[in-house]
């Protein structure tokens, strides 16, 4: 087995991992079978959570690690797993100051989401959403790191495995598919592959055990198939718990398209803020920070009694404090600004009916009268129908499965006989069991970070353990293969000389005592290896023949914008899903044949087809990813603008 570790998954757990890895001094190699990393982590809109962090007692919260091991252990019901809830939660804090310490990430705001005890769900001051903020900010530094240490770290995206390979109950490696060729790759393995809220397909693990979810919308980009599950039990892995799977109440529906099957999600802060939830009358119907699938149910209830659809309701104060929330949705056209009378006008009911249901709800807040739901915090008062309101129409969307493959506390993932494979690791959306029947908002970034670090930890011991013990090629073992001979008569001439079965001799200048490491991932991942977690495209210097080439962007400090001008008229006609132009920053972006490429997904390139989408862009992006990950797609700027992308 070779001294490496392969990561296969891109999203924050993986990321979370390889960091880990490298910081514990091991090789790593990491396998994305998309074009982007960063899979759903990127799209957690409200935040990780902490108990007893700095952030928390600089803001004299009184929360502790048991409280939050309690709120989790009634959040997980009957499937509760006690040993692998305590170390999500009893290691949450440093999960949360690992980022702040290592990646510099501010994570200095704390909110409550539903079900939580004590606020302890941490975001930034940055406006970006937390999933966005911090899984970019580990990527980022992944790409330093392959260009400062490559013989230490590779990645590799389009590479999608196949297998798990094994000898009885040792894992060896993986084989995976590159540019239309299979290749194997030996060495420890952690798979972060996510989950299986998108599985809609032949195979699809939804089907089989959440049949009546089948039909619902998803919030997960279409890549969150269950790959990795599959896989791990055609080995002998247990998949566990596959019929928890978590719908969220509040998805955002578009108006422009209802049906839609795949839809962006209405973050758990946006009630934990004090949004409210009303029905197709102007009514509350349930405690908006309930569970999530309790919250689900009472909508579904809603829907039996023709009382859809379901509104969420912010007030002038919510919206304010959640101000780049209702931009990025109202951007999207999925939530709309409008006064108390104009919303009782839309939902179809009277403006007293409206006034009661504020009204009503003020005194509860106030303690006057008793919440019908067993409602207990509430923010942001008081609702009144001469206020302001951000609304958006909602409905129950997948999101999320509990369900998984099972491990153990170290994240070893576990045969049929309860016993760990050796060199294999789960952690992610992937791992089952953490968050039990039910997950807490604000705990899968939570359970990305704490188990792909216990993984990374793993894999780097089980590593480590085996080179110490003449498992795998040691140093001095490597060292006794190799024969040195100086040339007294060439100064600085150096022979040397490989003693291996599979290496010729070979001789060369040498002018310093040192010489370059062999590649982490060997020759062919070299060639395959690529410097950004950005996107596969074929730039200016692409070679179809070359697959290291095809997937190498563009160096920005080369980006220019073309001089090409387009009128904002003509971007306008290019509004179809087969003909989309986009601006930005003064700049046109054809995405018509890049939509699958965008991260986010097309449904978020949709939402701004033939027109200006700068403001919305500035809210998730920094301007390089342009000139990094998608400057062939750049045709001009826009007529009477001057470009102002930072480059």
């Amino acid at each position: 087995m070779a001294a490496r570790v392969i990561v296969v998954g891109g999203g924050l757990s993986g990321l979370s991992a390889a960091h880990t890895i490298y910081l514990a001094g091991g090789n790593v190699i990491l396998l994305d079978k998309n074009n982007f990393f960063g899979g759903n982590s990127t799209k957690a809109t409200s935040g990780i959570n902490g108990a007893l962090t700095r952030t928390q007692v600089d803001e004299k919260i009184g929360d502790s690690v048991k409280q939050f091991y309690e709120d989790t252990l009634k959040s997980a019901r009957d499937k509760a797993r006690p040993d692998l809830i305590k170390v999500l939660t009893y290691k949450s804090a440093a999960a949360v100051e690992w980022l702040q310490d290592v990646f510099n990430l501010d994570l200095t705001l704390v909110s409550r989401l539903g079900g939580h005890s004590q606020p302890r769900t941490h975001r930034g001051h940055d406006a970006k959403f937390p999933g966005m903020a911090i899984t970019y900010a580990l990527m980022q530094r992944l790409e330093e790191l392959v260009e400062s240490d490559p013989e230490r770290v590779q990645i590799i995206k389009k590479a999608k495995v196949t297998s798990v390979n094994k000898e009885g109950n040792k894992v060896t490696g993986v084989t995976y598919h590159y540019a239309g060729e299979s290749c194997s790759l030996d060495g420890v393995v952690v798979l972060a592959t996510g989950g299986y809220a998108a599985d809609f397909g032949e195979t699809s693990l939804l089907k089989k055990h959440r049949p009546d979810t089948f039909d619902l919308a998803s919030t997960n980009g279409t890549h969150a198939t269950g790959d990795g599950l599959k896989m791990l039990m055609e080995i002998g892995g247990q998949g566990i718990d596959l019929d928890k799977v978590q719908v969220h109440p509040t998805g955002l529906v578009d108006p422009k398209d209802p049906g839609s099957k795949w839809k962006f999600l209405a973050a758990e802060a946006l009630r934990g803020e004090g949004g409210l939830l009303l029905n197709g009358e102007g009514q509350r119907f349930a405690d908006e920070l309930g569970h999530r699938d309790y919250v689900s149910g009472e909508m579904w209830k809603q829907k039996e009694a023709k009382k859809w659809p379901i509104r969420l309701v912010l007030n002038s104060k919510a919206s304010n404090v959640l101000d780049f929330h209702t931009r990025h949705y109202s951007g999207r056209g999925l939530m709309k600004k409008m006064s108390g009378k104009e919303l009782a006008k839309e939902i179809g009911c009277s403006e007293d009916t409206l006034q009661k249901t504020y009204t009503t709800y003020n005194a509860i807040a106030e303690g006057k009268q008793e919440d019908p739901f067993g409602k207990k915090f509430f923010h942001n008062l008081p609702f009144d129908i001469n206020d302001t309101f951000h609304v958006a129409l909602m409905e129950p969307v997948l999101h999320f499965t509990m369900g998984g493959i099972e491990i153990n506390d170290k994240a070893q993932v576990l045969n049929a006989d309860g016993e760990g494979f050796e060199g294999l690791y789960a952690c992610g959306e992937l791992a089952g069991g953490v968050h039990g029947a039910n997950r807490l908002g604000g705990s899968s970034l939570l359970g990305c970070v704490v188990y792909g670090r216990v993984a990374g930890e793993s894999a780097s011991q089980y590593l480590f353990q085996k080179v110490i013990t003449g498992g795998i090629s040691s140093a001095n073992q490597r060292l006794g293969q190799i024969s040195l001979h100086i040339d007294p008569n060439t100064p600085g001439k150096i022979s040397v000389e490989w003693d291996t079965s599979s290496s010729s001799s070979s001789s060369s200048n040498v002018s310093s005592s040192s010489s370059s490491a062999p590649s982490v991932g060997g020759q062919k991942q070299a060639e395959q290896a690529q410097k950004s977690a950005g996107p596969v495209m074929k730039g200016s210097n692409a070679d179809s023949n070359d697959p290291g080439k095809v997937s190498k962007p563009t160096d920005p400090v080369e980006f220019k914008v073309p001089e090409k001008e387009y009128s904002m008229e003509e971007v306008q006609k290019h509004n179809q899903k087969d003909d989309l132009w986009i601006v930005v920053k003064g700049v046109v972006l054809d995405v018509t044949h890049w939509l699958d490429e965008h991260p986010g997904g097309p449904q978020a390139l949709f939402s701004h087809m033939g027109r200006d989408a700068t403001e919305e862009f500035e809210m998730l992006h920094d301007d390089e990813v342009i000139p990094k990950y998608a400057a062939n797609i750049v045709i001009g700027r826009v007529q009477g603008q001057t470009p102002s992308l930072e480059i």
